[in-house]
């Protein structure tokens, strides 16, 4: 079964086991994150009417990969160069 959720305006499509980069959290590593469900899959492809809750363990928090921002206007000598690192949280889905 598969079970749809909403983290930080993100939807993410997980069923039991599954381990994925989310928008950084405001909980500790080894702590436990209670959502509830949007809408559940079953193996048939039907949606069921989502009940409980779905349990997120924190395992680390780390930064994503660089985005390198380049801005350039030609013939006018301007040349601007950034890079950005996006926070993020790893987690595991232990129950739906």
């Amino acid at each position: 079964m598969q079970t749809l959720i909403k983290i930080s305006g993100k939807q993410y499509l997980v069923k039991t086991g599954d381990k994925l980069f989310i928008p950084h959290q405001d909980t500790e590593v080894g702590n436990v994150i209670d959502l509830k469900p949007l809408a559940q899959i079953d193996q048939d492809k039907t949606s069921i009417q989502p009940s409980g809750n779905v349990q997120l363990k924190v395992l680390e928090h780390l930064k994503d990969d660089k985005v390198v921002v380049f801005k350039k206007k030609r013939r006018k000598r301007y040349q601007k160069r950034n890079g950005h690192r996006q926070l993020m949280t790893q987690v595991e889905v232990l129950s739906i």
